[in-house]
This record gives structure tokens, C-alpha cells and sequence, in this order.
């Protein structure tokens, strides 16, 4: 595996390049969740990077990490799920990476915030694996 990554004190493993195909972006800003979250994909054997907000998934894509599938929070700090998502549409070279949102807002639907799909909070872990397995192919 790759390196460790976390916020604050918490590291979790990052992908590596072999580890590509099974890899996933975690947008969350809550540092008990994303550890939770991310120890339970890793669990299932994705291997996730962690990031706390949409400016940090940001810098991190363009530096060029290719995550098989973004795993995001809608309501963060600095920059937020909805202007995340707009930023990753804005840029070629990573608009294609699909997209699950994360989220406590009953109205939000994955067609009106342009993802893959919408979990509604709080989610069952199957329906996340479900979804993360059919986006990566």
C-alpha cells in the first residue's frame, strides 16, 4: 500500500499506483467520520485518501492523483461539496471521475447536483459499496 494520510493525527492508508483500480477520494470534513468511514472501505479493500474539504480534493487531483471514484461530503469548510463538484466538472483532465455525494439535505438528487449518485445520511454501508463497485467498474 501507499502512504498514510489523515487529518490532524489520523492517518489512513493512500493509494499507491497499483492500488488505482480500487481507490476512492474521500471528501469529509468530520475527522471521526472520514476515519471511520475510510478504516470501514478499507475494510472492503479500497484504499482511500482523505481529504478535510473541496479545496484540499482539489489541490489533490490536480496534482495529479486519479482516484476511481470521489466519495464526498456536500456541507464542508473552505470549499463546499457544491462548488467542489463544479471545479471537478471545470477541469478536463479530472471531470470524468464519478461521483458519490454524501449527504443530510433530503432534497438534494444526484441529477440536480450532476453525480453519480446521492446517499442520503444516515446510509447504509452496503448501498455505498453497491455504488462504489458499479462507478469503478
Amino acid at each position: 500500500m501507499g502512504n498514510r494520510l489523515g487529518i490532524g493525527d489520523r492517518p489512513i492508508d493512500v493509494a499507491s499506483d497499483d492500488d488505482v483500480a480500487r481507490s476512492v477520494l474521500l471528501v469529509e470534513d468530520d475527522p471521526d467520520l472520514g476515519e471511520a468511514l475510510g478504516g470501514l472501505l478499507a475494510k472492503f479493500g479500497w484504499v482511500v485518501r482523505l481529504e478535510p474539504d473541496g479545496a484540499k480534493a482539489m489541490d489533490a487531483l490536480r496534482a495529479g492523483y486519479s482516484p476511481r471514484v470521489i466519495v464526498c461530503d456536500l456541507m464542508m469548510p473552505n470549499m463546499d461539496g457544491y462548488r467542489f463538484r463544479a471545479a471537478q466538472l471545470d477541469d478536463p483532465a479530472v471531470a470524468r471521475i464519478p461521483v458519490v455525494v454524501i449527504t443530510s439535505d433530503s432534497r438534494a438528487t444526484a441529477e440536480q447536483l450532476r453525480v453519480n449518485a446521492c446517499l442520503r445520511k444516515p446510509f447504509e454501508v452496503e448501498a455505498l459499496l453497491a455504488e462504489l463497485a458499479r462507478l469503478a467498474g
